[in-house]
């Protein structure tokens, strides 16, 4: 049967009050995906107006900073990836910096490190860089303003929205912690202290006059300008240290995307300050030793059990060697062929092995590299495909809102390594490569990844939520893609496992049912167990060539498939 025309489509899928999420993607020219319904339309909306993919996934950033600002916004970093129609790769680094007063012991107390500080509070804070990579990568690869992007977000925050399960469940966890900031309390809490309930309507006016006046001013009010002096003067009062010339010295970053060769594939993932890049790459080059689908064919736990021994390895060096790469010493040979055999020649196939500490990656080289979260994945028929991983790090960063600002600022300065083999709030154990030190970028599992096929042509889109789960989220959506052929859906929304090394112990979600999980006990794996483990969102392209978009199962996300010249998507 001959398809509709794209717009006639469209528009009788919206005459019948269809959902875009649940039309067909045949014929779509652009998809997006996120954590939040409300943030999914704001991006397919502005690409309706005339933005590309790169316009969409910004503009579904900074409205997830009004609608699932206990995750990212812009008080809080991110990294980017964007392929261009010219086939270019570009990696955008927004990661927070430490302050320039920020010291390698400023939070040891009695000579111990003292984990509430670097997780609440003012010392938390590192200087965001959200909003610096959002306007390079508008400037430089989009067709939307800021204004364009940040005034339909700004509204929204103006006339609220209506809590999501997610949002009430996080606001009553934390609710203690976000009542002892008096403009936290404000914006965020009811009048009477209470956590606003799943379908209240939250509304934050600061928020919104903040939105409005980088629509009108530009990022220089935020860097150099009112909101920077305001943060600087709060910090002073309240035992920060970050200044307003903290943030009028912060850039954004350039950086060499991370590329391994997997199989028939091209991987494209972020460098360090991302460890994600790395170890993605470290791992799929030790699997690709092993006959990984004629394994998972045979002995689906076996192969479980081998790609958690990968991961066991990775995290090893992940702990010691990685860091900024424009302060330590990051040896690229953590992503080479020859490291990855030596490695993979470690593991028992029919045993879990005990990973006593890292390799040695050196030996195959000295060369360097140069010097709580959400994703965002979008992409357009052009030929435009964005992965955006943001985050104020742990759940509403480090609780503080400075008065009159509405913004949620991040703790991100708890991703620096606070004390040697001190684990920080998701058990990560660092080394001196990821000491604090002033103007220094802490080390992060965000992961955002573009996968290319043999002619270099983009066929996938993927990142994750969920601090170090993210770099393991990543590895499983690929090798189930690309190595067992699962669907996209499938491969997003089947059972999770996670080892990051220390503790010595696989985090496994319980529905990958009793068989395999005493499988894996058989092979020696310490096995916890969880209901849920991160949030993914991906997009591929299918054998017909359709765009076709997946959100996470476990959260209530929205994919978004634009066509051109339609109404807006109603919230």
């Amino acid at each position: 049967m001959r398809r509709l025309p794209t717009i006639c489509f469209s528009l009788l899928a919206m005459l019948l009050g269809i959902d875009h999420s649940f039309v067909s993607a045949d014929e779509a020219t652009c998809v997006v995906a996120s954590v939040q319904p409300i943030a999914t339309n704001a991006g397919i909306n502005t690409y309706h107006s005339g933005g590309n993919a790169v316009d969409a996934a910004i503009a579904t950033a900074m409205t997830l900073g009004v609608v699932d600002n206990h995750n990212s916004g812009l008080g809080g970093g991110c990294f980017i990836l964007i392929r261009t129609p010219d086939g270019q790769i570009h990696a955008i680094d927004g990661r927070e910096m430490a302050p320039s007063a920020a010291t390698a012991d400023m939070y040891l107390r009695d000579g111990k490190a003292d984990t509430e500080l670097s997780q609440t509070g003012p010392l938390a804070v590192a200087v965001p860089g959200a909003l610096a990579a959002y306007a390079h990568a508008l400037r430089s690869h989009g067709e939307k303003t800021l204004a364009d992007v940040m005034l339909p977000a700004a509204k929204i925050a103006e006339e609220g929205f209506a809590v999501d399960k997610i949002f009430a469940r996080k606001l009553e966890s934390k609710k203690d912690l976000l009542a002892a900031f008096p403009a936290t309390r404000d914006q965020l809490l009811k009048s009477d202290g209470s956590p606003y309930q799943t379908g209240d309507t939250l509304r934050q006016s600061d928020l919104a006059k903040t939105y409005r006046s980088i629509a009108v001013n530009g990022e220089k009010w935020f860097y150099e300008g009112p909101f920077a002096q305001t943060i600087g003067s709060w910090m002073h009062q309240n035992g920060g240290i970050v200044t307003a010339e903290d943030f009028a010295n912060y850039r954004i970053k350039l950086r060499q995307p991370v590329v391994t060769d997997y199989r028939d594939w091209k991987i494209v993932g972020f460098p360090p300050p991302s460890s994600g890049g790395c170890h993605v790459s470290q791992m799929l080059n030790i699997l690709e030793t092993f006959d990984l689908a004629a394994m998972h064919q045979r002995d689906p736990a076996q192969a479980k059990h081998v790609v958690i021994e990968s991961m066991k390895r990775a995290f090893a060096d992940r702990a010691y060697h990685l860091g900024d790469a424009d302060f330590s010493r990051v040896p690229k040979a953590l992503i080479d062929k020859a490291y990855a055999r030596d490695l993979a020649k470690q593991i028992d196939i029919q045993k879990s092995t005990d990973v006593s500490k890292q390799g040695d990656p050196f030996a195959f080289g000295d060369e360097l590299f140069g010097k709580h979260t959400t994703h965002i994945a979008a992409a357009d028929s052009d030929g435009y495909w964005v992965a955006i991983t943001a985050t104020v790090n742990t759940t509403f960063g480090s609780k503080v809102i400075v008065p009159g600002t509405g913004l949620i600022l991040n703790n991100e300065m708890d991703d620096f390594s606070a004390q040697p083999g001190v684990p920080n709030a998701f058990g990560l154990i660092g080394a001196e490569n990821n000491a604090i030190a002033p103007g220094k970028r802490p080390l992060s599992s965000m992961s955002p990844t573009i996968v290319l096929d043999r002619r270099a042509k983009p066929i996938m889109t993927v990142g994750a939520a969920g601090g170090p789960k993210i770099i393991t989220q990543v590895l499983l959506a690929l090798i189930r893609t690309l190595d067992y052929g699962d669907d996209l859906q499938a491969a997003v929304a089947g059972p999770r496992f996670h080892h990051q090394w220390r503790p010595d112990s696989v985090l496994v979600e319980s529905k990958m049912g009793d068989e395999i999980i005493d499988r894996l006990k058989k092979f020696g794996h310490v096995i916890k167990t969880t209901s849920s483990s991160g949030i993914t969102q991906a997009i591929r392209i299918d054998d017909d060539g359709n765009l076709i978009g997946v959100h996470d199962p476990r959260v209530p996300g929205k994919v978004g498939y634009g066509f051109r010249k339609v109404a807006a998507v109603k919230n």
